[in-house]
């Protein structure tokens, strides 16, 4: 993976970037181009976070049936 796609992923700017990984943005900008598999690992594991957040984020379905008709 490299910085700019993982920038990208985590929000599209190094400062948000930076916050769902939990470094500083002065960590971000230390990144090589090319991300070294520790740094790949943290931000798939970020991005995983993410989807878990959302998922508990999302409404469960209900049911409406018979309602309304």
């Amino acid at each position: 993976m490299d910085k700019q796609e993982a920038i990208q992923l985590l929000g599209g700017t190094p400062a948000a970037a930076a916050k769902e990984v939990g470094v500083t943005t002065a960590a971000i900008s230390l990144w090589p181009d090319v991300l070294p598999p520790r740094i790949s690992d943290r931000v798939q594991a970020a991005l995983w976070r993410r989807s878990q957040r959302a998922a508990e984020d999302a409404p469960s379905p209900t049911t409406e049936a018979g309602q309304g008709a």
